[in-house]
């Protein structure tokens, strides 16, 4: 068994991921970490992990976890992944894993010189839903394909959280904006040439909290909006010319509805809906992250992926400071 430390006490973590690596068939996890020992005790106790640090330095330089999963703050995910990788232990990093392209050069230059493995934890790319919807693209279910459509919002104001704290890392893109974007790039394969974008900030906050971008990928065009402050949705719909696909629940599965594909024709005269019962995209996630550490044969999320990724919101946001296109 892979043994994961947790860096943190952070919500994703309880509520998601360490549910799920315990309920995983090749990992576990072995200890947590916090700034605050009675934290990481409360927690290690509440999940049943037999060990708890009172820094997460001192966890790092354990021998009792061969992994780390990283939920903190965005603006510390570079900061602690090359430690971890320094520290010689495989690095699950929550997304963004760093706030600009650049950024992951170092990270990059830490995976290789320890030969660790170090990816984002970009749980949709690990989901049957979304392994389908590539392979109907593929076997040009809905013909040639022309145009991407997507919508992620939510509404949160809370000046306490980190989404609203630019110096946390705060913000729609980072937060959401990144899922239309790595998932249309993992079911196509493709990377987009150029985007336009309008982006608002809250005036009391000053993350960017609405933006609607449209991107030219050369054989199709991808157009999105994301918001914070917007009632919740969430939707992905590939559209052909014999076709098209409508994901339901793209992104949190079973939390803003069925996973489930629609695939309708081209004159609406067949729709075939294709369920998924309980995913469980998080534990997939752990699963795979343990294989590919192991060195099996594994698709993860590169860094070299995450950098592009990245490069595509760095985009964003200068397409949103001009009018017309701005290149990749």
């Amino acid at each position: 068994m892979l043994r994961f430390g947790i860096i943190s006490t952070a919500r994703i973590g309880e509520e998601l991921v360490i549910p799920a690596i315990q309920d995983a068939t090749n990992c576990v996890v072995s200890a947590i970490a916090s700034r605050d020992l009675s934290k990481a005790r409360a927690m290690a106790d509440r999940f049943s992990v037999p060990h708890a640090f009172g820094s997460y330095e001192e966890m790092l330089a354990s021998d009792k976890i061969d992994a780390v999963y990283i939920p903190l703050p965005t603006s510390q995910h570079v900061e602690w992944t090359i430690k971890a990788a320094d520290a010689g232990k495989h690095v699950l990093c929550e997304k963004p894993i760093a706030l600009a392209a650049h950024e992951i050069d170092s990270l990059i230059a830490a995976r290789d010189r320890n030969e660790v493995l170090v990816t984002e934890a970009y749980m949709v790319t690990y989901s049957p839903v979304w392994r389908k919807v590539r392979s109907l693209l593929a076997e040009g279910a809905i013909g040639t394909l022309k145009h991407v459509q997507g919508a992620f919002t939510y509404f949160n104001r809370d000046p306490g959280n980190m989404r609203n704290i630019p110096a946390l890392g705060g913000g729609g893109l980072p937060d959401i904006g990144v899922y239309p974007t790595i998932s249309t790039r993992f079911v196509t394969g493709k990377e987009p040439l150029r985007v336009q974008a309008t982006t608002e900030r809250d005036p009391e906050f000053g993350t960017d909290i609405y933006s609607s971008v449209r991107a030219d990928f050369g054989d199709f065009e991808l157009s999105f909006y994301i918001s914070t402050q917007l009632a919740a949705r969430q939707v992905m719909v590939f559209h052909g010319d014999k076709g098209y696909i409508e994901v339901k629940s793209p992104f949190n599965a079973n939390r803003y509805g069925a996973e489930e594909i629609e695939l309708t024709n081209q004159n609406h005269s067949q729709s075939q809906h294709i369920r998924f019962q309980d995913c469980r995209q998080y534990k997939l996630e752990a699963e795979a992250f343990t294989r590919a550490a192991r060195g099996e044969k594994e698709e993860v999320v590169t860094l070299e992926s995450s950098k592009n990724n990245q490069k595509f919101i760095d985009a964003v946001y200068r397409a949103s400071e001009k009018v017309g296109w701005e290149n990749v």
